[in-house]
């Protein structure tokens, strides 16, 4: 309806102008084409971070984007100065923006462009700036070298083992390793500060069994360095003595510490003792914040979020254990960066108008206040008498047209500023009215309504409202006007109805708007059903007489038991009233007549009771059979015409149960002769009926009679009646254009049937074009319901016609379907990134591949660990066409992983994009066994799943399409999902399968007698579900599952629901066939084995014997090819992507290479041997990639001459 959709449409521009009215300000409208009309100072809208930090493989970009009318252009300043880009052909900015683009694909250092850049975009009407952008480049500097002296600690005394990482920007992320990669165990006696040393309250001997290595990683290059292994020698007594705490870390007995607002607090004690001390936090005079307090570090660190001045004050680590305990106090005091109070904003005023720019903002200390006008200080600015600086505040007086500007507002302490712009724009436009022109709004009588008339202009205009042309302004009680432009009519009456018209005035115009009211009678049953009692197999009459406005149009619909009801063969609706033939019991119920028109409805309700036919007595002669009735019989077919004809038939017998309806079949010789098809159906009270025909098909007729038993035979046919031909008057449906193979496209549609075709030798005519080319139509015609184009371009849009034609002349212009030619292969995914923001994800973004080749249906994605010669299982990810993003969980923090992604379309998969893992990022993981990588988890959350539920009310079936994992064997999972605020959740969900059952166990902390559910999807999307009372641990066996399938499960408390994201997903194994056969009880196979043993033995009774009898090399070859190996240890930094480099692959002099095809070196030094700077360094998955150089004294080279020792990258792997 106009009047309701108008004022859905304009209710927030008529609201957002009333609210500006009030405080005298203006808002620019939303609408685009006033927008592009009226001038508009810069606004920047887009800008980098103000300390920015750039990776030193990539190109640079520093964002600025700005908006404004004329549009604006943009100029650059580093360090204080312009900024020439045209000078450097390195530097370009984007088109129609301000952003800088630094390619260093020529060569180039990123270092020199390190600075203070600000971007301006500026018009004709100011200029706005951005942000001081710090742009720096990140850094991984070199572990300084230096040379470790064995450790000798007494047992029981606390140890500190300093780290030192080199500085890095950003600084690196610390961890501790021993050199064989294995990670440190920290506790409550050992543990990682804050600062990177290792710290040991009391030395153990155990602690002797390892050494200790502080690793430092770099964010940006994906590079570790590893500084010399610490050894340690413990010095054992007949009994350790037990100590009183005292503290490492911080020293004293008080500190201070200076946080700023808004980031994180962490405070830290570090304490020695025997046993070791345990730690408790307090905050004197109060309570430690709960909501935003964290222990961290074995209770070592107490970390507050967020930190706000509220936090300042004195917190104290207590330090204790059996023997006493001590206490440390941190003064701490918030110091606060410039944060926004009151932000300046736009200012829109008309000539001669007042307003003001405020800019207020807090911080400690008390930031300063500065303001510029278009980048310049407003001191040296030129005067302007409209314009008084007041502090923090900027009042304009009485302003003129040409006093628009950008002011910036820069507020500032000694620990940081804000910038921000506000533009002051003084406008004079004549009043706009922004409603549709001569609206029509209807409304039923006595109702309330509203005719709104939005507007716009500068000055703000007045406006008035006027009834058919009168010179007085409309007044009165009921009226009410509103500031925004509504008139708002209390009570609609008759005497309201007419045109309406709205003025808004300012001294520059004025524009106006006419509305009409018209005023329509309400809709109102004056006669509705009423409640009925009747017998069954009765006739029944429901009225519902309806008075409502003629030149509104009626609908009127029953309801049955407030559902639509279904209007059958028994019904009839007419205009006042329903009829129900031969009642039935399932007929009982309500009937509920609803009359309405598109402003109103009423309702009418009745309930009709259904009685049973009571049997009659026995004395009595029972009722008779009753049976379908008899066929009809005498067909005869009068007032013939070219599109009808009158068809009467005499009914037959009725057998004991009245005729309902008789149904009317034709059937004609031409297209499906033989073949009869339903033609109308008609009340069984009727005996004759005219009949609609289509052209130029031969009928016959044929009458069937209905009862409540059933249907009749049919009757004899009637005599043929042949109507005249005509041209089609409708073209084919369906029609499709798709391709079948890639260089062709094969356009189908459904035919005319025999009484669409109208004519003789139909047949059509198929047209085809490029979309959007000016090439001509191409045609063909054809008598089938298809044809194939051939030699098209792959996957490109055709506009498709098929008009229907006979001898009589063609149908109308069809209209123009869009088809695509064949699909091809897709090509690779533009792009294939992978990040690895921690040991515990790898993040994999991709692009939709340039040419899609069609339309893609999906992602293939298959990934493998490896480890060196290692490689675990392929597993394979399928994901929806929107999906461009995938977190995978690992569960082994040493491998690395190769991903292969293709794109699918409907002909296949595309060709592969092949990508590695960067190494492993986190220190704190466990090393895996070095036998087998362990199975990957797929993360739960993968951000572009899209599920879509479809359920129906006959069944509990729910069809679920999501993402799919598939392994080549069935794995099992674990989550951990919270439910109640309390804590209680449900973790460690395992599946463990054979082929057609599934134990499945859980862990929880849900109090005793919790009902639980557990709920699977197979994956031919069937949903079913498990009640399953509580256990610790909970458990559930799923039977007649089918092999090979892979289901989705969910466990979840009865009273919750499951979680979209919160799944597992396990594979039943295939089934064994009747005929498999335990290949080990196999004769053949036992054979075998033995004769491989016996060969085994023989190769290494040979071995021995060639061992035995080896020779030894040379002291001064063995000391060649040491100093060959020593030139490698120049650069100790190393970039992930060189671990599969060809150096890995050489063999070094003098080596020899085993049976088991590892590389063994003639000596038997160790590698801490060999190492004087240490600076050997790690892969983010531990992996061992730099060289050691040999020092050793002559005595020592030459009492190993015959030993043999295992390549260091050798023996590194063995590991893995």
């Amino acid at each position: 309806m106009v009047m309701q959709q108008y004022l859905l449409t304009y209710t927030g521009v008529v609201f957002a102008l009333y609210l500006h009215h009030i405080i005298r300000a203006i808002e620019v409208p939303l609408d685009p084409n006033i927008q592009n009309e009226l001038p508009q100072p810069p606004t920047i809208t887009k800008q980098s971070v103000k300390d920015y930090i750039v990776d030193p493989r990539d190109n640079i970009f520093i964002d600025c984007e700005a908006k404004g009318n004329p549009i604006p252009t943009f100029s650059w300043t580093r360090n204080g100065k312009f900024f020439n880009v045209a000078k450097d052909p390195k530097v370009s900015m984007q088109r129609r923006s301000g952003t800088l683009v630094i390619d260093f694909r020529g060569g180039g250092r990123p270092e020199d462009y390190e600075g203070e850049y600000q971007c301006s975009a500026r018009n004709e009407y100011g200029t706005a700036l951005s942000s001081k952008i710090l742009l720096q480049v990140s850094r991984s500097p070199l572990w300084p070298k230096e040379h470790l002296d064995l450790v000798e600690i007494d047992e029981g005394s606390p140890l500190t083992l300093k780290c030192n990482p080199p500085p890095g920007l950003p600084p690196p992320v610390v961890f501790w390793m021993s050199s064989s990669m294995e990670p440190i165990h920290q506790d409550k006696r050992v543990s990682q500060g804050q600062n990177g040393d290792l710290y040991f309250s009391n030395v153990m001997l155990q602690d002797a069994q390892t050494d200790y290595s502080c690793n430092a990683r770099f964010h940006f290059t994906h590079t570790i360095q590893q500084k010399n292994p610490y050894t340690l020698k413990i010095q054992t007594t007949r009994g350790v003595m037990e100590t009183t705490p005292s503290f490492m870390y911080p020293y004293g007995t008080s500190s201070n510490q200076i946080v700023l607002r808004g980031v994180d607090l962490l405070l830290e004690c570090i304490a020695s003792g025997v046993p070791a001390p345990d730690i408790m936090w307090h905050k004197k005079g109060g309570e430690l914040p709960t909501d935003k307090t964290k222990l961290e570090n074995f209770n070592k660190a107490l970390r507050i979020t967020n930190v706000s001045e509220e936090d300042s004050g004195e917190y104290f680590c207590l330090a204790s254990n059996k023997m006493g305990s001590i206490r440390h106090t941190i003064s701490v005091r918030v110091k606060a960066a410039p944060y926004w109070l009151d932000e300046p904003q736009n200012l829109i005023l008309a000539p001669a108008e007042d307003g003001r720019l405020v800019c207020r903002a807090n911080g400690n200390p008390k930031p300063t206040i500065q303001w510029l006008v278009n980048g310049e200080p407003i001191e040296s600015a030129p005067p302007n008498p409209s314009r008084e600086v007041a502090g923090d505040t900027i009042v304009f007086r009485d302003t003129q047209i040409g006093s628009s500007a950008v002011y910036q507002c820069n507020a500032s302490n000694e620990h940081g500023y804000l910038l921000a712009n506000a533009f002051v724009s003084v406008l004079d436009v004549p009043p706009r009215i922004l409603a549709p022109r001569n609206q029509l709004i209807k409304v039923i009588q006595y109702n309330r309504t509203r005719l709104d008339c939005p507007f716009f202009g500068s000055p703000i205009p007045t406006l008035r409202w006027f009834k058919n042309g009168q010179g007085s302004a409309l007044d009165g009680e009921n009226y009410q006007r509103h500031e925004n432009g509504s008139l708002e009519i209390n009570m609609a009456r008759k005497e309201d109805q007419g045109i309406y018209t709205c003025v808004a005035t300012n001294i520059l115009g004025k524009a106006e708007n006419q509305v009409r009211l018209e005023i329509k009678d309400p809709t109102r049953i004056v006669r509705g059903p009423e409640d009925l009692i009747v017998k069954r197999g009765s006739l029944v009459r429901l009225d519902c007489r309806i008075k409502h406005d003629s030149t509104l149009k009626l609908t009127v619909t029953w309801l049955k038991d407030d559902t639509p009801l279904y209007i059958g063969n028994r019904m009839k609706k007419e205009d006042d009233g329903l009829i129900i033939y031969g009642v039935a019991e399932k007929d009982q119920g309500d009937y509920t007549c609803v009359a309405s028109t598109e402003l109103d409805k009423d309702s009418a309700k009745a309930f009709l009771t259904v009685l049973a036919v009571v049997s009659a007595p026995t004395n009595r002669m029972t009722a008779l059979p009753k049976e379908r009735p008899e066929r009809p019989r005498d067909l005869e077919l009068t007032d013939l015409a070219e599109r009808s004809v009158r068809l009467t038939w005499i009914p037959g017998d009725d057998n004991n149960s009245p005729i309902t309806d008789y149904v009317v079949q034709f059937e004609e010789d031409k297209f499906q002769p033989g073949l009869w098809h339903n033609h109308s159906r008609y009340p069984g009270s009727v005996n004759s009926a005219v009949l609609r025909l289509s052209p130029y098909v031969n009928y016959q007729f044929r009458v069937i009679a209905v009862n409540e038993v059933g249907s009749s035979l049919p009757s004899l046919p009637s005599e043929r009646y042949h109507t005249i031909g005509a041209s089609p008057e409708i073209n084919p449906t369906g029609v499709q254009g798709a391709g079948t193979q890639k260089n062709n496209m094969e356009i189908t549609w459904t035919p005319l049937n025999a009484t669409q075709a109208y004519g003789p030798n139909l047949r059509y005519i198929v047209k085809w074009r490029q979309r959007e080319s000016r090439e001509s139509w191409s045609n063909e015609t054809v008598r089938t319901t298809r044809h194939v184009v051939w030699n098209t371009p792959i996957y490109v849009p055709y506009e498709i016609k098929v008009q229907a034609e006979n001898d009589f002349g063609r149908a109308p212009e069809p209209d123009v379907i869009i088809g695509y030619s064949g699909e091809d292969l897709p090509s690779v995914p533009r792009y294939f990134r992978i990040r690895q923001p921690n040991l515990e994800t790898i993040t994999l973004e991709w692009g939709h591949p340039e040419h899609p080749n069609g339309i893609i249906t999906g992602y293939n994605l298959r990934y493998q660990a490896f480890n060196g010669t290692k490689t675990g299982r392929t597993l394979v990810e399928t994901f929806s066409p929107n999906q461009t993003r995938f977190t995978l969980q690992r569960t082994d923090p040493i491998s690395r992983y190769r991903f292969f992604l293709r794109a699918r379309t409907q002909v296949g998969d595309g060709e592969s994009i092949v990508e590695e893992s960067p190494a492993p990022l986190n220190e704190a993981t466990p090393t895996p066994a070095a036998t087998s990588l362990p199975t990957t988890t797929v993360s739960l959350t993968s951000t572009t799943t899209i599920a879509t539920t479809t359920t129906t009310a006959a069944t509990t079936t729910t069809t679920v399409a999501s993402t799919t994992t598939t392994t080549e064997s069935a794995p099992t999972a674990t989550i951990k999902q919270d439910f109640a605020t309390n804590g209680s959740s449900i973790w460690n969900v395992k599946a463990f399968t054979n082929s057609n059952w599934a134990n499945i166990t859980w862990s929880h902390n849900f109090s005793a007698g919790t009902d639980f559910v557990v709920e699977y999807i197979t994956s031919n999307n069937t949903v079913r579900s498990i009640p399953v009372k509580a256990q610790t641990p909970s458990s559930v066996q799923l039977a007649d599952l089918t092999p090979g399938m892979t289901y989705q499960l969910w466990v979840f408390p009865k009273w919750s629901s499951p979680s979209e994201n919160s799944y597992i997903t396990f594979t039943t194994s295939s089934a064994y066939t009747k005929n498999h056969v335990d290949i080990a009880t196999q004769g053949w196979f036992i054979g075998l084995m033995c004769a491989i043993a016996l060969l085994v033995l023989i190769l290494l009774i040979v071995c021995f014997i060639k061992r035995s009898r080896g020779g030894k090399y040379p002291v001064r070859e063995k000391v060649e090819v040491l100093d060959h190996e020593d030139h490698k240890v120049d650069d100790p930094s190393f970039d992930y992507r060189s671990l599969e480099s060809d150096e890995d692959n050489k063999e070094p002099p003098g080596s020899h290479t085993s049976l088991d095809g590892t590389i063994k070196q003639e000596s038997d030094d160790s590698l801490v041997d060999y190492g004087e700077g240490g600076e050997g360094q790690f892969n983010e998955d531990g992996s061992f990639i730099g060289q050691y150089t040999v020092k050793k004294d002559k005595e020592e080279t030459e009492g190993n001459e015959s030993s043999e020792a295992t390549s260091p990258v050798n023996a590194i792997y063995s590991l893995a």
